[in-house]
């Protein structure tokens, strides 16, 4: 039985606060999880040359060790232009993206909110459901969008579609390693009440498993599901 799920993340830190308690929830259960960043996460900042390499340096090593605390089986690095994703043609992403699920035979993929304020959390989804068109030898039965604060709910309701989750997964036993996922890139977070901070987090998790009945929970729209 394929036991391969994908995150397709446009920005290392996306995949942790994204689903980082159900990545550690599955990989702790035997599922093998790949996570593949399209972007750099860095170009769209005011940077020198070397300023900028290092940046881009420091992200990458961020990331490797938060996936490792999740038990992420393989990372891998798109140069993809931060925040101007819509910049590169749609098919050259989508092939990108259709070469890791040739790769990696996921059977469910975990991506971005198609409303998202940010560009590339757009883009990535759009790419995500060409790729995961249902052809016949497509591995992928379940597709799933994520919530990502400071973007998902930033969104007006007038400008696209608003995020309204059927899906939700119990990290009631896996915040803890979702937080401590999130201190691998404690350069990136932000003091509360900004809803990037770690307390944000954490209510949003608690809150999302308070509307199920359960201590803590990740919130997702379900695309589709072949069963």
């Amino acid at each position: 039985m394929n036991n391969s799920i994908l995150i397709l993340a446009a920005h290392p830190d996306d995949e942790v606060l994204g689903c980082g308690g159900t990545i550690a929830k599955l990989t702790e259960n035997g599922i093998n999880a790949h996570v593949a960043f399209l972007a750099d996460g860095v170009s769209s900042r005011d940077r020198v040359n070397e300023e900028f390499l290092e940046e881009i340096k420091l992200r990458r090593k961020a990331a490797q060790n938060a996936c490792d605390i999740l038990g992420v089986k393989s990372v891998s690095f798109g140069e993809l232009p931060d925040n101007q994703m819509d910049t590169i043609p749609l098919l050259d992403i989508v092939k990108n993206i259709e070469s890791l699920i040739t790769k990696y035979s996921p059977r469910e993929i975990y991506t971005h909110h198609i409303g998202d304020v940010n560009i590339d959390h757009c883009i990535t989804h759009r790419a995500a459901v060409t790729a995961c068109r249902p052809q016949p030898g497509n591995s992928v039965d379940t597709f799933l969008s994520f919530e990502i604060p400071s973007s998902t709910e930033w969104q007006l309701p007038s400008s696209s579609q608003i995020f309204a989750p059927n899906w939700y997964v119990d990290i009631s036993k896996t915040l803890d390693c979702k937080l401590a996922a999130i201190e691998a890139y404690r350069d990136e977070m932000r003091e509360w009440p900004h809803p990037r901070s770690l307390q944000a987090v954490k209510h949003l998790a608690h809150w999302r498993g308070s509307t199920i009945g359960v201590d803590a929970a990740e919130a997702f729209m379900l695309g589709r599901n072949l069963v």
